[in-house]
């Protein structure tokens, strides 16, 4: 299974948060570091917010910071939240897509089962299971 550019963003962020719980981290700094776009990890910063996950906080020192410890919230509810948006296949799309071969498919009913089994073995694991500390080395201050 492949993740959306959405979900990877989301779960840096997260990953980044875990292993400094207590302080706040700007959009703006995240998307520097990872070197990714600034609106697309604001976006998914949000809709982590909006599902519960982080908090954000506004003005001097704000910023997001993990909503709950690391250790309560798992890896599978981060992706669940961020990936609902996005269609594994075309035909599982809300209005169906536009797929030709819908009708007589049998591929689509075990994709629905490996997608099904995906998000619980990943709720098997908390964000304290894979924090993401700051980056040390390199020329431009990225992990490698």
């Amino acid at each position: 299974m492949k993740l959306s550019r959405f979900a990877d963003f989301g779960l840096r962020a997260c990953m980044r948060m875990a292993s400094d719980p207590s302080r706040p981290f700007s959009t703006a700094e995240l998307a520097d570091e990872f070197g990714i776009s600034r609106n697309h990890l604001t976006k998914a910063v949000r809709t982590l917010a909006n599902a519960g996950i982080v908090e954000t906080r506004r003005g001097t020192g704000g910023g997001a910071v993990l909503a709950q410890p690391p250790e309560r919230v798992s890896v599978g509810r981060v992706v669940a939240i961020l990936e609902a948006r996005s269609a594994l296949v075309e035909c599982f799309q809300a209005d169906g897509g536009t797929c030709v071969v819908t009708a007589s498919c049998r591929l689509k009913g075990m994709l629905e089962k490996a997608r099904s089994a995906f998000i619980p073995e990943l709720d098997q694991f908390t964000l304290a299971d894979c924090p993401l500390d700051a980056p040390t080395g390199g020329a431009d201050g990225r992990h490698a």
